[in-house]
């Protein structure tokens, strides 16, 4: 069984704007808090913002890391997130290619 913090998760986070989300997406990457973040452009999002319904525009970040990683990897979208209240959703990843996700584990910091 491998241990708590070397499992691997998919984090959730929508961004305004493609730019916004290629931006945090590199950043993410180059710091290692991520191995790999997918870039998914033109959703349409419809939430209660402020009791309001509201409806915008985004980019879907699917970023792939490890559960270690993940407080240094929140706190690090919070900073350079333009949102006041960024979505940041992780889920674990219950069974996969056991090759892929070594590569996850060897290419994300573990939060250590």
């Amino acid at each position: 069984m491998k241990r708590a913090s070397s499992r691997v998760i998919v984090v959730l986070v929508t961004c305004p704007t493609a730019a916004v989300a290629r931006r945090l997406a590199r950043h993410l990457v180059t710091s290692r808090l991520a191995a790999c973040v997918n870039i998914v452009p033109g959703l349409e999002s419809l939430f209660w913002w402020q009791g309001k319904l509201d409806r915008c525009r985004e980019a879907l970040l699917l970023i792939k890391t490890t559960s270690g990683g993940f407080e240094r990897l929140r706190r690090d979208i919070r900073r350079h997130h333009p949102y006041e209240s960024p979505e940041i959703i992780a889920l674990p990843v219950r069974q996969g290619d056991p090759a892929y996700l070594q590569w996850v584990r060897a290419n994300s910091l573990q939060g250590h």
